[in-house]
Order: C-alpha cells, then structure tokens, then sequence
C-alpha cells in the first residue's frame, strides 16, 4: 500500500505543470526541510514544472535555508497540485489558499485525525516529514534527482525533529535513509552551528530556566516563560519555545511542559509537551491540541487553564508510574 501511494503521489506530481508546496503554522526545521526539500527535487527532476513554496511566516532560527517565493495570484493556485507536508489537520496549515489548489496531496507522520487531501500519505511511526520525503526520493532515485541542497534541508528535519535521533521512531531504516543524505555531501559542521550555536544571551536564559522550573509532586517539569521574560533575554518566540529542550530530561519526570506565552496578547499561551514512556497526545488534545504519542503542543488561554493542565499531567504521570515499571 505505501508504495502504491507513493507511485501515485509522482504520478500526480509528472501531470501537473504547477506545484505548490505548504506546510505548518509556527515552523520547524521539520516543515522547512521537507517542504523546502521537495521542492528542490521536483525542480531538478522536472525543470519545466513551476514549483511554488509560499509562505508569509519568517523564522529567524531557520533563515539560513533561505527564502520563500513571492505570493502569486489565484488562478495559479487554481491550476495547481498542492502538497501539504508535516501538517496533521486544515487549521494548522499557514498558507489558507492551500484550499483553492485542484488536487491536494498530505505527506504526514503525525496522528491521523483529518485526512484532508484527495491523497494522504500518513506514517505516524516516522520520525519525521523529512525521513518520508527522503525515503520517496530515494525510492524512485530512477527519476527523482536528490542532490547535495535538497539532501541537506532532508537531514535538517531529520536531525531537529527526532532530537538528534533520540527520540522512540527512530529506527534502523531512520539511519540508513540519514546515511544515504550524507553520502550526498551533506556539510554537518556548517548544519550544526546554524542549528545549534548559541548566543550569549540564550546561555543566560538557560540559566533563567533552571532557576526557575517546577517540578510536580509525581514529576512533572515545567517552565512558565512570559513575554516579559523574552524580552528581557532578547528572545524570539522560536527561541522561548526551546526551552522545553532543557526540562525534558529529568530523572524521575516522565513529562515535561514548556508555557510560552504567545508574542500578541490575546493568542493565548503556547504549551510545548515532552514525555518518555507516557504518551501525551491526549492530555495535549484535552487543551486544543495534539501531535504525536511523546511530543505534543497545545494552548492555553491564562494561568487558570496551565495549572489545570499541570495538575492533570501530574495526574497522569501518577497513574502510569502506579501501573507501569522500569521508567526512569
């Protein structure tokens, strides 16, 4: 079956003249690898197809993949194959007229709870978009031209969102298919510092975070980072939002929540969820959100609503380590 999917998803993609690419809302390096990645091979592998990547987002983290195209007019979206990547259901896609292309493909590694797309490829086991886009490249590398840029922005995904293949979908195929990029000439040592040097001012924030991070009586970790707070470290968002990367992993806490508070009043409170063991998509859909079993994000409206969430997260760590053994 997938590699039947698979076959019609390039079959779709020879047929039309115009593709467009599309991806989340709040950006990773997922999202920019995959959809930036893609279309890299379908503009090598096809150089008389308009390939199209618009979005109105900017990262600062990620501006070193370079930039998206112009906003066009409707009528190219009209005559269009659109193709959605990383992107679990409709409200979380960035750009709306996504919904004005004729055909709609989804290439997706969360949840299945809204299949969309007149296609959907959906492998909620993959650590990534990324490992998906690469593993159809490289499946069809009879007609599909992977080169050194496009294997890059692949890896880049690979790498930022199973957290440098830490995470529980990483797999043996995960790595062969990571292998398979470098072999095109991948430079990690420029990859790496864009992804992970840091700023003074990140260095002292970390510090911020270790003082003031909480932790539940049945072990929950969890940081409250305002606005105020962001501005005080000269924060992005992006950057705020990473502070969940330094509570995840405390022995003893099976969860971790990161609260970021949105950079417009009014949007509500960003809630980064981490787990080992205990999956915590479901908390995150109790709180207007979802993704995947050990990494969800939700949101929360005040104060009010984060404890609540706290407490039920204490809850549910409570009852696991009560029925489960060998967590640490």
């Amino acid at each position: 079956m997938e590699r039947e999917i698979r076959e019609r998803i390039l079959e779709k993609i020879r047929e039309y003249d115009t593709v467009m690419l599309f991806r989340h809302k709040r950006m990773d390096g997922d999202c920019v690898g995959a959809s930036k990645g893609l279309k890299r091979v379908i503009e090598k592998s096809f150089p008389e197809k308009r390939v199209l990547l618009i979005d109105g987002q900017h990262s600062d983290y990620l501006s070193f993949a370079g930039v998206d195209d112009a906003e066009v007019g409707e009528e190219v979206y009209r005559q269009a194959l659109g193709i959605v990547v990383d992107t679990g259901n409709r409200e979380r896609i960035s750009n709306p007229r996504y919904a004005l292309c004729r055909e709609l493909i989804k290439i997706d590694h969360h949840i299945e709870t809204d299949p969309y797309g007149d296609l959907n490829w959906v492998e909620d086991e993959r650590a990534s978009a990324c490992e998906m886009v690469a593993d159809f490249c490289l499946g069809f590398r009879d007609c599909l031209c992977l080169d050194r840029e496009a294997a890059e922005l692949l890896f880049m995904g690979m790498v930022t969102d199973s957290g440098r293949f830490r995470t529980s979908e990483v797999t043996g195929e995960t790595l062969r298919l990571a292998a398979a990029l470098l072999d095109k000439g991948v430079d990690t040592v420029r990859l790496y510092g864009n992804l992970y040097l840091q700023e003074f001012e990140s260095l002292k924030f970390a510090s911020f975070v270790y003082e003031t991070m909480e932790k539940t009586p049945n072990g929950v970790a969890w940081v409250y980072i305002s606005r105020a707070d962001q501005a005080r470290f000269g924060l992005t968002f992006e950057d705020a939002s990473n502070a969940i990367s330094l509570i995840d992993s405390i022995r003893g806490c099976l969860c971790a929540l990161a609260f970021i508070e949105c950079p417009t009043a009014g949007e509500g409170i960003r809630v980064r969820l981490r787990s080992r063991y205990m999956p915590v998509d479901g908390l995150a859909g109790r709180y207007r959100g979802g993704g995947h079993a050990f990494a969800s994000g939700s949101t929360v409206y005040d104060r009010g609503e984060a404890q609540a969430l706290i407490r039920d997260a204490d809850e549910a760590v409570r009852t696991w380590k009560e029925t489960h053994d060998d967590w640490m």
